[in-house]
């Protein structure tokens, strides 16, 4: 956070950023072209009248989530994905020793990291026509395109919303879905150990910042699997996100949007829960950053080893769920909506991933993240 620049004025200046029928979901330039389209949608009779407040809250927190990811897939597909028309925002230039890092970790790796960003962009650009399409305000984050580029041959010098330079990642995921005793939503004051201690504490670049993180070779490995873990991180808050706030929605179509989009979160976290396994186990691991000594990727599966770290037991562990009579069962975990949306916000926050961001754009992610959390099921 960047307490340097001026706060806003208040919720009125923060509402700003919410536009009837306007072109939010636009991560590039051509912001007009996508405008007039969602403006044709906002005139579609085929929906069924405007939306309430609380599912209109829930859906605009969950277009800023969807930008907020789209600019960081579209950073790491420049460098480590496959460029490409498919969409604008695909291009970028790739950076040759970051993607082959990445492809030790698995050799599709640059065609899930493109595909995962196209799913991205077509989630936060759908939920924005959407709003539009029922009469309600949509969400416009450019403003807060402030933060660099990486200066690493391959990256587009534009302005990002997110920066995967400075990151703290938690990876307490890791350990929470192959617990059996333990569930955040039962037991909230437990705390899952890290699986990689380092990356929880200090600040690591997932990306490469120049071409200097391109040598030595286990320095750039070590960028990768920070990606890797990174992926992780941010998929599995998707994944409990959509149904911690579905549990919140009155529209039928509404709750069809979150049951939809929700799981696609959940195989992007499947996905990337194996890949990142290969940064912590033969022949990869064990590997130390050489220019950051206090970056270690263990081998999960001799140090500290058990079934809370074995690499391959990627599957959901059954634990307790809703009350602890019950038998233990395979879920998503957290799904508790109270807060949901607060949390998913504080946790964004934590990792690092708006370093210098302009206070503004704090004040309005809280202000949606508020209005998500007190939305109330109509019945």
């Amino acid at each position: 956070m960047n307490d340097s620049k001026t706060p806003s004025n208040g919720p009125a200046n923060r509402r700003s950023f919410l536009k009837k029928g306007f072109a939010a979901g636009a991560t590039t330039v051509g912001v007009g072209l996508v405008a007039n389209s969602f403006s044709a949608l906002a005139k579609d009779s085929d929906n069924s009248g405007s939306l309430g407040r609380g599912d209109a809250a829930i859906l605009q927190f969950l277009a800023a989530a969807e930008i907020i990811e789209s600019d960081l897939w579209v950073q790491y597909n420049e460098l480590g994905g496959i460029q490409d028309l498919e969409r604008p925002e695909l291009g970028g230039g790739g950076s040759l020793p970051y993607t082959q890092a990445l492809q030790n970790l698995d050799s599709d790796m640059p065609q899930y990291i493109h595909d995962n960003t196209d799913d991205e962009l077509s989630h936060a650009q759908f939920i924005n026509a959407y709003l539009a399409s029922r009469g309600a305000d949509t969400v416009n984050l450019d403003a807060f395109r402030i933060l660099p580029s990486s200066k690493a041959s391959g990256a587009v010098q534009i302005g990002r919303i997110t920066n995967l330079m400075q990151l703290t990642v938690d990876t307490s995921w890791y350990t929470k879905y192959r617990s059996s005793t333990n569930n955040p939503d039962l037991n909230p004051g437990f705390t899952f150990p890290q699986a990689v201690p380092g990356l929880a504490k200090g600040q690591h670049p997932a990306i490469p910042r120049t071409d200097s993180d391109l040598s030595p070779q286990n320095h750039i490995q070590a960028i990768a699997n920070t990606a890797g873990f990174h992926f992780c991180f941010i998929e599995q808050g998707g994944t409990s996100l959509y149904p911690s706030l579905a549990q919140r929605v009155t529209d039928a179509e509404v709750l069809r949007i979150l049951l939809s989009i929700g799981p696609t979160e959940t195989a992007h976290f499947q996905t990337w829960h194996d890949k990142a396994g290969n940064g912590v186990s033969d022949p990869l691991a064990p590997l130390t950053d050489p220019n950051d000594p206090t970056l270690v990727f263990p081998n999960l599966n001799v140090t500290p080893g058990g079934e809370n770290f074995q690499t391959n037991l990627i599957m959901p562990e059954p634990c307790p769920f809703l009350k602890s009579k019950f038998p233990v069962c395979s879920i998503v975990r957290p799904t508790n909506t109270a807060g949901a949306a607060m949390g998913a916000a504080k946790a964004l926050i934590a990792d690092g991933l708006f370093f210098g961001q302009h206070n503004q754009f704090f004040e309005l992610l809280f202000d949606l993240a508020s209005d998500a959390d007190a939305a109330r099921r109509d019945l």
